[in-house]
């Protein structure tokens, strides 16, 4: 009969971990704002279905290797004609560690992978918030990491180039 008492974490369980090419490390939320500006005048039920945008934007910070911090920032904004309904910004953050992995890997687990394992959390927040404010939640419809990335891939080549002809200058 197998020993089925509880076990301390083993070298092969370390050599897993550290294997593993993307880590949640830390995850918190940065920064967050609700604005509900017509409050005072009542909650009258609405008389039309309000309108408006939703923002999506992934932030990177680089940290001691092999730490990086990646940013999700979500924002809505409701309105109805010209009246500003609500008004929510939530940028919320995550402390990953990178793992072994090929090099043209990397960028993809950092903007599509990292914002990915953000996302739920990040939509609650918001959903709870405007519900908070007295209006339905608001449900954000999952993202497209991997569409945001092919959209945004010239930009970040272009900055990769940059920082690369920095550090050249540097050295």
């Amino acid at each position: 009969m197998a020993d089925q008492s509880p076990t301390q974490p083993n070298a092969a369980d370390a050599a897993a971990q550290a294997a593993a090419p993307l880590t949640v490390v830390h995850q918190y939320l940065k920064d967050f704002s609700f604005e509900n500006p017509n409050a005072a005048n009542g909650f009258a039920p609405l008389k039309e279905m309000p309108t408006g945008y939703i923002r999506v934007d992934v932030r990177v910070k680089p940290m001691t290797p092999p730490d990086i911090e990646v940013s999700l920032f979500l924002a809505a904004e409701a309105k109805i004609g010209d009246t500003t309904i609500y008004v929510v910004e939530s940028e919320y953050a995550g402390v990953f560690r990178l793992g072994k992995v090929p090099q043209e890997h990397m960028l993809p687990l950092i903007m599509i992978e990292a914002p990915r394992l953000l996302f739920p959390f990040s939509r609650q927040l918001i959903a709870t918030a405007v519900q908070a404010g007295g209006f339905p939640p608001l449900y954000i419809n999952p993202v497209d990491f991997v569409q945001l990335y092919r959209d945004r891939q010239p930009d970040l080549q272009e900055a990769i180039k940059d920082a690369q002809a920095t550090e050249g200058a540097k050295a």
